[in-house]
C-alpha cells in the first residue's frame, strides 16, 4: 500500500492548511460528509468554518455561530476577504458563477491576497470544471475518497436492529457475512450505502447483496462510458483451456480481507489473445459470475469523442467510476482496435490516443483497488509494446483452436443448451470432422444444423451436423497465415490457456477434400501434423 493511499483527505487538506494553500478545489457529491470531516478538523485546529451556498448565504458551523444573508457571488468573496482570524470557508457549488470573468478575476485576487493571511478558502463542488484562467490560482485539487470500510459497516450496523432477531444471530455468528457485505457496497456514496441497506432490509428482510449490485447498476448507466454487463454466462459454459479456468479459480478469493493478511497482493488482471472465436470474450463474461463481483464492458472508441480534452477527461471517468464500483471486472474487448494508432497519435490526432494510452496504463500499473481488467485482443501486433510489458498485467494467454477433448466439451455444451442430449449423438465422428473449428464456429454449426432440421420437419441428427461442418469454411483456413503468426508470436511469450497439446486426427472435414495446409514457419520448434493441426512445442 503506498503513502497516498493511507493518508485520507481529512489529513491530506490539514497538511494544505497548515502549508497555507490559500485556495483549494474539493471534488466530491458528498456535502455532508465533506463539511462534518471539515467541521471536526476547524475545532481540532480552533479554526471557524463558514459556509456558503447560493440559496442560504453564509452559515457558520465550528467555533462560532450565526448566519449572513450574502447570496451574491462577488459579495461573497467580498466577505472571505474582509473575514478576521484562522478561519475556513466553504463555497458550495461555485462552478457555475464561473463563467462570469469578474467572478473569475475577484477569486484570482483573493488566491493571492489569502497567502497573507491565516485563512483558506475551498471551492466544494461534485464536479472539476475549472477556468483555464484559474488553473494556476488554484493551490490544489482534491478528490475526497468515498466512505471506507468502517463507515459503510457503521452505515450497516444502524440497520442492522431493525432486522428480524433470527436475521440478526444468522449476521453475528457468520464473520464473513458483513465483510460481504461491506465489499459489495463500497464504491457507494453514504448516502447510497444508507439507502440501500434500509431498502433491502424492506425487501428482503436482510442484507441483500443482488439488492447491493442492483444500486451500482445505477452509478453505470450515470456514467454512460461503461456498460453494466449480466451475468447470462456461467463458468461451465467455457469449454477446454483448463490451465486459464484454473488459474482463475485460485484467484475467486484473492480480493478477501484474509487475502490480504495472507500476504497475497490484490490480482491486477489479464491479457487473453489469440484466434478469433476461441472463447476470449465468453471467458470474461463468465469471470464475473465465477467471482460474484459486477462486470463492467468498455468500448474504447466511447472514450474518443467529443470536445477537445474531453477523451482524457473520459477516461478519468471510466477510471474513477471502475473504482468506485470495486470490486469489480472490467472487461476491454478487442483492445488493438482502441490503441492501435498510439505510435502516430502526434501526426493524426494531436496526440490525444497517446495521453489516453499513457493515463491507462499508468492505472494499469499502479492502481491499489480491487478492479481485475480483462483485456482481449485478437491481433497481437496492433497491441503497443508498453501494454506487454510485465507488471501490467498478472498474465498473458493465448488462446488456441480447441484441440480433440476440449471440441467434445464444446459440442457437448452447445447440445445441451439448445436442450439436445449428447449421449445420442455420435460425438467421435462430429470432432473427428471439426479438426480446425474454433469454439464459436462450433456453435453456429449446432445453430445453423437446427434452423435445418426444423425446417425440414426432423429432429436434429449426427448427419445434419456433418453435413453443416462440411459447409462451413472455418477461419483457421482463411486466415491460416495470421493464426501460424500468432502462434509463433506466443510460443516464447504468453502461456498457453490449454494444457494439452494438439493430437493428430483422421482427415476429414476441409482436410479431407483440400488436403492439409502447409506453412513455412521457419522455426523447429513447431511442427505441423498431416490433418493441419499445429502441435506446439512448450
Amino acid at each position: 500500500m503506498n503513502t497516498q493511499e493511507k493518508r485520507s483527505s481529512k489529513a491530506e487538506i490539514e497538511d494544505l492548511i497548515k502549508a497555507r494553500y490559500s485556495l483549494i478545489w474539493i471534488t466530491s457529491p458528498e456535502e455532508a460528509r465533506v463539511e462534518d470531516s471539515l467541521r471536526k478538523l476547524c475545532v481540532e485546529r480552533e479554526m471557524r468554518l463558514e459556509v456558503w451556498s447560493i440559496t442560504e448565504g453564509f452559515k457558520t458551523i465550528a467555533n462560532g455561530q450565526g448566519t449572513r444573508d450574502v447570496k451574491d457571488p462577488m459579495k461573497a468573496l467580498d466577505h472571505v476577504m474582509r473575514g478576521e482570524g484562522r478561519a475556513l470557508y466553504v463555497l458550495r457549488d461555485f462552478h457555475p458563477f464561473l463563467k462570469e470573468p469578474a467572478v473569475v478575476r475577484r477569486l484570482r485576487d483573493a488566491a493571492h491576497e489569502l497567502r497573507k493571511t491565516k485563512k483558506s478558502l475551498l471551492v466544494l463542488s461534485p464536479v472539476t470544471k475549472i477556468p483555464p484562467e484559474l488553473e494556476k490560482s488554484i493551490s490544489a485539487i482534491v478528490d475526497w475518497e468515498l466512505p471506507n470500510r468502517s463507515e459503510i459497516e457503521g452505515a450497516a450496523r444502524k440497520v442492522l436492529p431493525n432486522l428480524p432477531a433470527a436475521t440478526q444471530q444468522v449476521i453475528e455468528s457468520d464473520p464473513t457475512f458483513m465483510e460481504r457485505v461491506v465489499e459489495g457496497a463500497l464504491g457507494l456514496t453514504l448516502v447510497e450505502a444508507e439507502n440501500v441497506f434500509a431498502k433491502s432490509a424492506v425487501r428482503t428482510h436482510t442484507f441483500d447483496l443482488d439488492t447491493i449490485l442492483e444500486e451500482k447498476k445505477q452509478i453505470i448507466r450515470k456514467s454512460g462510458l461503461l456498460e453494466y454487463y449480466e451475468h447470462r454466462e456461467e463458468f461451465s459454459d467455457v469449454g477446454g483451456m483448463e490451465i486459464l479456468k484454473d488459474w482463475l479459480v485460485k484467484r475467486r478469493n484473492a480480493f478477501s480481507s484474509r487475502a490480504r493478511d495472507f500476504g497475497l497482493p490484490l490480482p491486477k488482471g489479464m491479457l487473453l489473445i489469440g484466434v478469433p472465436g476461441t472463447g476470449k470474450s465468453l471467458t470474461a463474461k463468465a469471470v464475473g459470475a465465477l467471482w460474484q463481483m459486477p462486470l463492467l464492458r468498455l468500448d474504447v472508441g466511447k472514450i474518443f469523442g467529443g470536445l477537445v480534452g474531453s477523451s482524457e477527461e473520459n477516461i478519468r471517468t471510466v477510471i474513477k467510476t471502475a473504482e468506485a464500483i470495486a470490486p469489480a471486472v472490467l472487461w476491454i474487448d478487442e483492445l488493438e482496435k482502441g490503441f492501435s494508432g498510439t505510435a502516430s497519435s502526434g501526426q493524426t490526432d494531436g496526440g490525444t490516443t497517446s495521453r489516453v494510452f499513457a493515463s491507462f496504463i499508468t492505472w494499469l500499473q499502479e492502481k491499489t483497488t480491487p478492479v481485475f481488467v480483462i483485456a482481449t485482443a485478437n491481433n497481437v501486433t496492433q497491441l503497443p509494446p508498453e501494454l506487454l510489458r510485465k507488471g501490467r498485467f498478472d498474465e498473458i494467454f493465448f488462446c488456441d483452436l480447441p484441440d480433440r477433448e476440449d471440441r467434445r466439451q464444446i459440442i457437448d455444451i452447445h447440445l445441451r443448451k439448445k436442450n439436445r442430449d449428447p449421449g445420442q449423438f455420435d460425438l467421435d465422428k462430429l470432432v473427428d470432422a471439426s479438426v480446425d473449428y474454433s469454439g464459436a464456429e462450433l456453435e453456429q454449426i449446432v445453430v445453423a444444423a437446427l434452423y435445418d432440421a426444423f425446417d425440414t420437419g426432423v429432429d436434429l441428427t449426427t448427419d445434419g451436423l456433418l453435413k453443416t461442418l462440411h459447409e462451413v469454411v472455418p477461419l483457421a483456413i482463411t486466415m491460416r497465415e495470421q493464426i501460424d503468426a500468432m502462434r509463433e508470436w506466443a510460443r516464447t511469450r504468453a502461456r498457453m490457456a490449454s494444457a494439452r497439446g494438439r493430437t493428430p486426427q483422421k482427415k476429414e472435414g476441409w482436410m479431407a477434400r483440400y488436403g492439409a495446409p502447409t506453412a513455412n514457419l521457419g522455426d523447429k520448434g513447431t511442427e505441423t501434423s498431416d490433418d493441419g493441426e499445429r502441435k506446439l512445442e512448450l
